[in-house]
């Protein structure tokens, strides 16, 4: 959960969890918390609240992750892989990568920029002339598809992925390398298109679900790029 505003639905979100069987609660910059309204919502989930990590940004909570999925009420200008509830529960259950469903602000949900960082859009079809769904009411959703699918298929299993796959942070590395080397050689300019191209690399690469030799030889890949086009002498 990024940046909640109400400690109590922090409370609802710990007490949705554990009714589903959830556990791994993290909280990146909460206005308030603890609370003791976050625990009176808990309703005896006081034990996820007392368990969760809080972090002060974003790359610190999914550094580890290698699949990272964005609840979004709002479709993108550039368009991202999306999934529906069920389609996420049967990725996450399909997969054995470490992965993080965030969900974002009660009023605003999640920036531009930190959806960059997911490799998928959750998105929650409800009554479009009411959309606005409550957080912890999405992540009860959410919750309850992932619990579902456990119980539906307990002898299905995970697809084991032939490399380690890149970690949140590993990928925030190479996209910090991959722009490095764009303006170096004089591919990205400051213009009104530069963020646009930038997002459409990030879902490129996330979309690929790169693995950590692959990261490792592109990053190669820059570095001797890099080295060719340096000025002689440096």
């Amino acid at each position: 959960m990024v940046n909640t505003t109400h400690p109590g639905n922090i409370g609802a979100a710990a007490r949705a969890m554990k009714n589903m069987g959830l556990s791994d609660l993290a909280l990146v910059d909460p206005v308030v918390f603890p609370s003791g309204e976050a625990v009176a919502r808990a309703s005896g989930a006081d034990d996820l609240l007392k368990g969760a990590r809080v972090y002060a940004a974003l790359e610190e909570a999914i550094a580890d992750c290698t699949l990272v999925i964005g609840a979004s009420a709002r479709l993108r200008s550039i368009p991202w892989p999306q999934l529906d509830p069920r389609e996420c529960a049967a990725k996450i259950l399909g997969s054995t990568a470490q992965t993080a469903i965030l969900f974002g602000r009660e009023h605003s949900g999640l920036t531009n920029e930190e959806l960059e960082r997911c490799h998928y859009l959750l998105h929650i079809p409800c009554n479009p002339e009411f959309s606005s769904l409550n957080v912890a009411a999405a992540l009860q959703v959410v919750a309850y598809e992932l619990f579902y699918a456990a119980i539906g298929h307990p002898t299905a299993k995970a697809t084991t992925a032939m490399e380690p796959l890149a970690t949140g942070e590993q990928m925030e590395s190479f996209f910090s390398h991959l722009e490095d080397v764009l303006r170096d050689i004089r591919f990205l300019h400051p213009t009104k298109h530069e963020s646009s191209i930038l997002r459409r690399l990030r879902r490129m690469f996330q979309r690929a679900q790169l693995e950590e030799k692959e990261i490792h030889l592109l990053r190669g890949i820059l570095t001797a790029v890099q080295r060719r086009s340096a000025p002689s002498g440096e």
